[in-house]
């Protein structure tokens, strides 16, 4: 792996993160105003919302290490026509804007909740069109391991799944921290509101994890049906070279998604149990993570090509 493609492992696993942390954080956000009160809401959504604003910042700044001149990079949006490169950039660009103006919004209080809501939903799809076209950009005939229905499904597990478990860990935070400073306006309602969170991130995490333990093996059939050599060759990459970091991915995902998230739906009812549950938010979303980095440097890795 050279240097450029690190910071292609980093601009789209973050930037996934980051997609899947707004749309997460909208829809507990949307619920929550209508079974509490919107400031009860607000009070926890808003700081885990100002927190999506670096990551997003981060995976932009990553990409320019990528390119050869980064004086070239406005060139890179000419193509929105012909090119899914051009509109990655162009999307991503959009929803980093759209999701400043978006924060200064709802941190403000600027306008009616109405028009912050149809922006912020307006955002999301940006997003989630953005992860589509990130997974259109390696879906090449010429390269077996990345042409694959797999590519569009595992993007969009990476994007829920780090995104659900960013959120856990922002909301914990935040709680943790309006409690010691006195700020939380209605202790009970707020815990309720993070209880439920965290019940709904769990579930989440355990539909993908399974959704992933069926998608992986099934990968792994379809490129070894294509006998090609360059099929053969990405399966040898995975499973002989980068055997023990796929050990190492499976494990972390299981862990992280799996048996940490048990523990957290267990512990989460208990307002007793909020620095175990806090733990176990951290624990579980640092696992998950590494998870997706490794899962991503074994996807660049497989690249082989056929013909030019």
């Amino acid at each position: 792996m050279q240097g450029n493609e690190w910071s292609l492992i980093i601009f789209t696993t973050v930037m996934q993160m980051a997609v899947g942390s707004f749309v997460i954080l909208g829809g507990i956000h949307f619920f929550a105003t209508r079974r509490y009160d919107t400031k009860a809401a607000d009070a926890l959504s808003d700081r885990a919302l100002l927190a999506i604003g670096p990551v997003v910042v981060l995976a932009l700044l990553v990409t320019f290490l990528h390119l050869g001149n980064p004086l070239n990079a406005p060139r890179a949006v000419t193509n929105l026509g012909t090119s899914w490169l051009s509109r990655e950039i162009t999307l991503a660009l959009v929803f980093a804007v759209g999701g400043a103006v978006f924060a200064l919004l709802q941190w403000r209080k600027i306008g009616s909740a109405a028009v912050r809501n149809a922006l912020g939903l307006l955002l999301a799809a940006v997003g989630l069109v953005l992860v589509w076209s990130m997974a259109q950009v390696y879906l090449l005939p010429t390269v077996p391991a990345w042409n694959s229905p797999a590519t569009v499904v595992t993007f969009f597990i990476t994007t829920l799944l780090l995104g659900s478990l960013a959120v856990g860990s922002a909301f914990v935070i935040t709680y943790q921290y309006l409690r010691g400073r006195g700020k939380l306006t209605d202790t009970d309602i707020q815990f309720d509101i993070l209880s439920t969170t965290f019940r709904w991130i769990v579930l989440i995490s355990l539909v993908l994890l399974g959704v992933q333990f069926v998608v992986i093996p099934l990968y792994f059939a379809s490129l070894a049906q294509q006998g090609s050599a360059a099929a053969i060759s990405s399966i040898s990459l995975i499973l002989n070279e980068g055997g023990a970091l796929l050990a190492l991915r499976l494990i972390l995902l299981f862990v992280g998604a799996g048996i940490f998230s048990i523990f957290m739906y267990r512990s989460a009812s208990n307002q007793a149990k909020t620095r175990v549950t806090a733990y176990l938010a951290y624990s579980a979303f640092i696992c998950v993570l590494v998870s997706e980095i490794v899962a991503r440097f074994l996807f660049y890795q497989s690249m082989v090509r056929i013909g030019l």
